[in-house]
């Protein structure tokens, strides 16, 4: 094998692109969508290519990431929500579990995900932080996507 440097590519153009959103903390879920659509639109990628779902909760976004996976119709997917700091311990388990379910689901099925599920102290932190984390997490999901795809061709080529 030859060593040598992939340069990230955030050419969206021909990318299919799954949405998992949250409606739990709706508001906050609307601004990371609109940003993260946006950011998608301005790296090519065509409306024709996202598809966008919503489910309850961040609990609930593994499962339909699970779903859109075993499609094998695209080449990243993102996920959307944000969790919010109460006064219980459901904060640290709704953060803990939807996190490792989206990290499984992505290494399981061999796929791209951008998670931009939230986890903030309070409103004002995640309103702060969701057109930022929104567009970052297009970014992502077409640079991982990329990537993946030029690592399969270069296993290909050695094959």
């Amino acid at each position: 094998m030859t060593v040598g440097t992939y340069e990230s590519n955030l050419t969206g153009a021909g990318l299919r692109v799954g949405i998992v959103q949250a409606r739990f903390n709706a508001d906050v879920g609307h601004g990371l969508l609109s940003a993260c659509l946006a950011e998608l639109k301005h790296l090519g990628v065509s409306d024709e290519d996202v598809l966008h779902v919503t489910v309850p909760g961040a609990l609930e976004i593994p499962l339909a990431l699970q779903k859109m996976a075993e499609t094998q119709q695209f080449d990243a997917l993102v996920a959307l929500g944000a969790v919010i700091r109460g006064e219980t311990y459901h904060f640290e388990l709704v953060s803990n579990e939807s996190g490792a379910g989206i990290t499984r689901i992505g290494l399981d099925y061999g796929i791209a995900i951008a998670n931009a599920v939230l986890t903030t102290e309070n409103d004002e932190q995640a309103e702060a932080r969701m057109a930022e984390k929104g567009a970052e997490a297009a970014r992502c999901a077409v640079e991982m996507a990329n990537l993946l795809i030029a690592l399969e061709e270069l296993q290909a080529e050695e094959d």
